[in-house]
Order: C-alpha cells, then structure tokens, then sequence
C-alpha cells in the first residue's frame, strides 16, 4: 500500500498538527505501507523541495506571496500542482489529504485527474477554529463560506475520516451517510512518549518548584483555551493551598495578554512562565507537574474537537483535570481518569484543584486507569488500524 498524505504543514514545524501527522506516518511505516507528504503553502517553503525530516519524505510547495481570496486560489493551484508532480514521483495507491478543505480541494482536482481514490480527514472545522483563536467571527460570510468549502469537499472525497465523534455528529447531522465517515482518535506513540521521565530537581530548583504543590499547562496559549480563567483562579487557590505554583509551558497569540493578567494578579508569586521548549524536552516538564489542568471554554470548536494533551499527560502518569466540555468528555470519565469542572468558572477551577490536591489516597490508582486507557484506546500502534479497512475498499 503507497499513501500519500496531503497536509496544510508539516515537520520541522512544531504544532499539534505535525506531531499527530508524524505519528500516523511513522506507525503506517511501521505496519508495512509506503508514505509521503506534500506539504501547502502555509509550510513558507522556497523552491519545489524534496526534503527528509525524521525518516518521512515531504514534497514541499512554494511559498505563494499576497493575500486575500485570489492568493488563495493561487494556492490551490499551486499545492495541486505540486501534489501531481509527488504522484509522478511516488506512485500512491490512495490520496490522503488532511484539513483544512483547501487541501481536499488541492488533492480532489488531481485525484479525479489521475483516478485515484481520495480519503479527506477532518481534524477541526476551520471556520471554528478561526473563532476559538480569535481570527473569524460565528456566522460571518468567510465563515459561511469556510462551511460550505468543507461541505463540497466532504461530498466528493470516496472516504472520510475525523478525529472523534463530535466531528462526525456535526457531519451526520448536516446529510453525510454515517457509513462514510470513520473515526480515528488523536492517539499518543507510547514508543516515543510513553516512558515518564524522573523528576529533575535541578529544574524544578530553577523553576522554585522544589516543595511546591504543581499544577501545570503545556501547549499553546489560544483564547478558548481558557488560560486566563486558569490564573484567575489562582488567588483562590493559593488561599486554600499555599504551596500550590502554576507552571505554563508553550507560547501563542495570548502570551502577552496572559504574562500581564498574571503580573497584576495577587498570587502573581505562585506563576511561572517557561516559554516554548523543544518537543524532546516537555517530559522534563511534565515530571514537574502533580496535576495538568486543561481549562477550555466552552464553544462548538471545543465542544466538537477533542485535544491531545490530556492524552499525553495522561501517557505520563500525570492527574488531569479539565473543563467539562464535549471534547473533553470523550477522552475523561470524571472521577475514574480524570477531574471535570465547570467551563467558564475560576471559582470550579480552584474548588476542583483544591480538592485534588487535598486527597491524594486516589491519585495512583486514578493515574494507573488513565494510562491504561491511552494504551488501549488511544496508542497509534492500534489507532493505525482503522484506516486499514478504508484503504482496502478505495484500492480494490
């Protein structure tokens, strides 16, 4: 089997798109098939690059300059154009493009040129995501129109898969046959990031985190993550747990806006920012922390989309406490795996860490649960599987 994937970036860049992105391609190798990608012009590349990145060959598209609808379109033609001379190159039996629908567009007009079979996997709604960070407004035309994008897109890929289930309830309920759309789960690769690493007291000395009671954040600094809710609810409790200490790892667009709220905050003392640090090192960090808390707000985007650091944490042995939102409920069985809160409430935020932190009698017992679901719910040398039987299908 020869699948070549089609992606909006990809490696060296680091986001949670790339890292799930190098996992289905590393555990498809693994299982035996023959990958590649292209990569869009979003990947800023210069040139019609071939390059190797960790093992995985990428066919880059070049950097298509200007804004605006017309850019746009000169980037689909470009990224389809690269995708054709990849084909001519690599000989793949099924297309595989990934979000967002401008890549399914790219891929449709070579797949229906060279009848080859297309499979388009949704990992968000775009026009969604655009309002969680800020970008897009609810309702708006380029949201209307991002919807209706991925509704053409969706009728004419052969297959379609989604990252979880809210995904695929949203498409059922707008027509789509529900023996169409398959579900492959955001997954952790246990041989890269399953083994938890020692506490390193010299960083924790650094972080002056040595007696402190830890809860932490590691990803990126998005609106509807809910991270300004997270510090607001610090004072509280700091109140009721002195020692507890906020450890916020990554960086994005409301870093500043965060850094400032946490500067003014009367346990402005208890807050520690680390910045952006390389994927090799988060481990590091994780061993730092007692319990990750993941406070997302409430909206369709979150609601829809399940996220992969809860399951990350979970691989690590480390607690989890979320907000109690759609996306979250899929991977969370409050009270067994994890802790679910109010979205929206610094006060549920500080009333739920604080009644962690006060017991601990069930902190092994809950980490063992969780990790025993990411290994057999939600590792990708078993998440792979399911696109086997679509790849059958479209090839035969």
């Amino acid at each position: 089997m020869r699948i070549l994937h089609i992606l909006d970036h990809g490696l060296p860049l680091q986001s949670g798109y790339t890292f799930r992105t190098r996992a289905i391609l590393k555990a498809q190798e693994a299982r035996g098939w023959q990958v590649a990608a292209v990569t869009g012009p979003r990947q800023k590349a210069y040139g019609d690059a071939v390059e190797s990145v960790d093992g995985l060959t990428f066919h880059r598209t070049p950097l298509v300059g200007g804004g605006g609808p017309v850019a746009e379109v000169r980037g689909i033609v470009a990224f389809a154009r690269r995708i054709d001379a990849a084909v001519d190159a690599f000989r793949p039996d099924i297309l595989h493009a990934h979000s967002p629908a401008l890549d399914a567009v790219a891929a449709w007009l070579v797949a229906r040129r060279r009848g080859l079979p297309l499979v388009y996997e949704i990992r968000a709604f775009w026009e969604d995501a655009a309002v969680g960070n800020g970008t897009g407004r609810e309702g708006s035309a380029r949201y209307r129109a991002t919807r209706a994008l991925e509704d053409w897109a969706v009728a004419r890929a052969d297959a379609v898969t989604v990252i979880c289930e809210g995904l695929r309830g949203d498409l059922i309920a707008r027509g789509v046959a529900s023996d169409k759309i398959a579900v492959s789960p955001n997954g952790v690769d246990l041989s890269l990031f399953g083994a938890p690493a020692p506490r390193d007291s010299a960083l924790a000395a650094s972080l002056q985190l040595e007696d402190a009671e830890t809860i932490g954040f590691i990803g990126s600094f998005y609106d509807y993550e809910g991270l300004d809710d997270l510090i607001a609810a610090m004072p509280a409790l700091v109140a009721r747990r002195p020692k507890a200490r906020l450890l916020l790892v990554g960086g994005g667009p409301m870093e500043d806006a965060l850094r400032a709220q946490a500067a003014t905050s009367l346990a402005a003392d208890a807050i520690r920012f680390v910045g952006r640090v390389p994927h090799h090192e988060v481990e590091r960090y994780y061993a730092l922390v007692d319990v990750l808390a993941y406070p997302r707000k409430k909206m369709r985007l979150t609601d829809l989309v399940t996220p992969l650091k809860p399951l990350e944490a979970m691989a690590q042995g480390r607690l989890v406490a979320a907000s109690d939102v759609g996306g979250h409920r899929e991977l969370i069985r409050d009270g067994e795996t994890g802790t679910l809160f109010a979205p929206d409430d610094p006060d549920a935020i500080a009333q739920a860490l604080a009644a962690l932190l006060d017991d601990r009698s069930g902190w092994q017992a809950r980490r063992e649960r969780a990790r025993t679901f990411v290994e057999q719910e939600r590792n990708w040398s078993s998440n792979i599987c399911r696109y086997e039987p679509i790849y059958q299908r479209l090839s035969a």
